[in-house]
C-alpha cells in the first residue's frame, strides 16, 4: 500500500536516488546522458535535498511503499523567480509545483493522483490561490496529466539542463 507524507530531512539521500531513477523520465529524448548526470549532480543531490528540506518555503511530499520511495513532488511557495513564469500566471499568492515524479514502474498504478492530490491540500493549507509549474513541451504524458488535474497553458518559458534551454509550457490551475 502506498502512503503520502512530507518528507524530513532524514529523506535526503532517498530523494536523491529517487531523482537519479526519474529524472531523465521528464527530459526530452536529445538531452545528452552528460547533461543529465549535471543535473542531477548540481540541481538534484543529497545535499540539494538536504537544503530544500530545511528551507520553509518548499514542502517535499512522498510517496512511499513498503519503506522505498516511489515519487515525490516539491512545493515553492512565493512569486515566481523566472521572469516568462512570472509574467504568465494570473493567480496570487502562488506556489510553483517544481517536482513531480514517480518510478517508471508506478505509472499507471494509482499513485500520482493521491500524490497530486495531497500536493495541491499542502499549497491550499499553507495559503496559496493558484499553483503553476513548467513542463518540457515534448512531455506529453506529463502535459496530459497535468491537464487532466485542473492545469491549463497560460504560457512558455525556458529550462536549462546541461547547458542547453529547453521550451517549456507554464501552466496554472486555481486552487
Amino acid at each position: 500500500m502506498v502512503t503520502i507524507r512530507r518528507a524530513t530531512g532524514a529523506d535526503a539521500a532517498a530523494l536523491a536516488e529517487l531523482a537519479e531513477a526519474t529524472f531523465r523520465l521528464a527530459t526530452p529524448a536529445h538531452t545528452t546522458d552528460q547533461a543529465v548526470a549535471e543535473f542531477l549532480r548540481d540541481v538534484l543531490a543529497e545535499s540539494n535535498f538536504a537544503g530544500f528540506l530545511a528551507d520553509p518555503d518548499r514542502v517535499i511530499l512522498v510517496a512511499e511503499e513498503d519503506g522505498a520511495l516511489q515519487g515525490y513532488t516539491m512545493l515553492v511557495f512565493g512569486d515566481p523567480t523566472d521572469a516568462d513564469a512570472r509574467a504568465a500566471i494570473r493567480i496570487r499568492p502562488t506556489v510553483e509545483l517544481s517536482k513531480c515524479y514517480l518510478r517508471e514502474e508506478t505509472h499507471g498504478r494509482g499513485v500520482a493522483a493521491p500524490l497530486m492530490a495531497a500536493t495541491l491540500d499542502a499549497a491550499r493549507e499553507r495559503g496559496a490561490a493558484g499553483s503553476w509549474l513548467g513542463v518540457n513541451q515534448e512531455n506529453g504524458r506529463a502535459i496530459r496529466f497535468y491537464e487532466k488535474n485542473g492545469f491549463v497553458k497560460v504560457g512558455v518559458k525556458r529550462f536549462l539542463v546541461g547547458g542547453q534551454y529547453e521550451d517549456d509550457f507554464v501552466l496554472e490551475r486555481a486552487l
